[in-house]
């Protein structure tokens, strides 16, 4: 692979290995071990693996080694390890790296599964965490201490799709030492630059946008080679949350349109938001892309003006009025999966952060009538004709 090629071109080509067939697909290696030509060979391959040199699945394999090689050069970073999942992803990122008596500072507007993660497997490990709002840089400041080993939190937060300055957080993070970890999901490899801006290890869930379209679980975590290879690749090994080979060629097919349909999911979305924007069965209409967003100035500068893939619907009525909308819907489908090329509601209050506290669930955004909406493939004057009618079913 060529280091002057741009992103498109890496996407298709990017880590191939071909065998002595020369298949012009990659190939899946479906298998959980590897044969040694000699008592030697197996003894010097467990001191110390080469190059294309493998042990066991679990600690790597030729088709998950390609789908990492090429998800680091879509993101501008030295090595990644594919997970299971995104969640084995996010643990394995903080696990790795803690242990009791640390401290991690944290945006407060995160998936719930991500909130467990620090506040019952970390907290109950020694580790301490404190939550800020993950806007505002002051709380940043004056969250962090001199045995701050960590910051995390999600640049695009779900549901509420508040954007958070990558940059000016990962300034205040490195200035007492501590590593900064994004869950880059909503802000897409497409569209971010995290790691250019600062942060030090980015976490995916591979299921969205990366495969996006429906088909299997993963995830990963990049970053740097001493990293990854270091402390990460020993906890995962060991821990097992590494990616199946089957489902790590799904997401290398995956990864040779993710531009092609990230840009056209994002196209779609602006074009949702601007004409919902104002509806009079919407309390409002969250969508980075548009202009009235809070943090679009730094959509702008962050994300080349690209909004996402998501955008959230906060209808008049509460609970009744989004399970009329979401019932009405003729063409998106109800699910919690984002990042797809099918639309698909999901109405989190009641599914994805169902769990929340109601005081915190009230403190993030996250109303009874908020339904987040995950842009498809479909046609755009199709999903918003179905779009409007949900809404005046939802006020009937």
């Amino acid at each position: 692979m060529s280091d002057t090629w741009n992103k498109a071109t890496k996407m298709v080509h990017g880590g191939t290995r071909r065998s002595q067939y020369n298949e012009v697909s990659e190939a899946i290696f479906l298998t959980q071990g590897f044969v040694y030509d000699s008592a030697e060979q197996a003894e010097a391959r467990f001191i110390e693996t080469g190059p294309d040199e493998f042990i066991y699945a679990r600690y790597g394999n030729p088709t998950v080694a390609m789908f990492e090689e090429r998800i680091a050069a879509l993101e501008g970073a030295e090595d990644a390890f594919a997970t299971a999942s995104g969640m084995a992803a996010v643990n394995g990122a903080l696990t790795s790296m803690l242990k009791a008596g640390d401290h991690v500072v944290s945006a407060k507007a995160l998936f719930g599964s991500c909130l467990h993660i620090l506040e019952t497997v970390l907290g109950g490990f020694g580790v301490d965490v404190t939550f800020v709002d993950g806007t505002d840089l002051d709380q940043w400041r004056a969250a962090v201490r001199p045995n701050t080993k960590a910051v995390f939190f999600e640049s695009m937060s779900n549901p509420t799709l508040e954007v958070i300055d990558v940059a000016a957080v990962a300034e205040i993070a490195h200035g007492v030492g501590a590593t900064v970890v994004v869950d880059n999901v909503f802000s897409t490899p497409v569209f971010s630059n995290a790691i250019a801006q600062g942060a030090d290890v980015v976490v995916y869930s591979a299921t969205k946008h990366i495969d996006g379209q429906g088909r299997a679980l993963g995830g990963v975590v990049l970053g740097t080679k001493e990293f990854i290879r270091g402390p990460l690749e020993t906890y995962m090994k060991h821990t097992g949350g590494s990616l199946s080979p089957f489902n790590a060629w799904v997401m290398l097919k995956g990864l040779e349109t993710i531009s092609l349909r990230v840009n056209a999911q994002a196209e779609t979305a602006l074009k949702i938001a601007s004409a919902l924007n104002g509806h009079a069965a919407l309390e409002r209409t969250i969508y980075p892309g548009l202009p009235g967003h809070a943090q679009n100035a730094l959509v702008q500068r962050q994300l080349g003006g690209k909004g996402g893939t998501v955008l959230s619907l906060d209808l008049k009525g509460g609970k009744e009025a989004a399970f009329k909308f979401l019932n009405a819907l003729t063409i998106p489908v109800i699910s919690n999966n984002l990042g797809d090329a099918k639309s698909i509601a999901t109405h989190p209050a009641t599914t994805t952060h169902q769990r929340l506290p109601e005081e915190l669930k009230a403190e993030l955004g996250i109303s009874p009538g908020l339904v987040r909406f995950s842009v498809g493939l479909e046609d755009s004057d199709d999903l918003i004709a179905d779009l409007k009618q949900a809404l005046e079913a939802a006020q009937g």
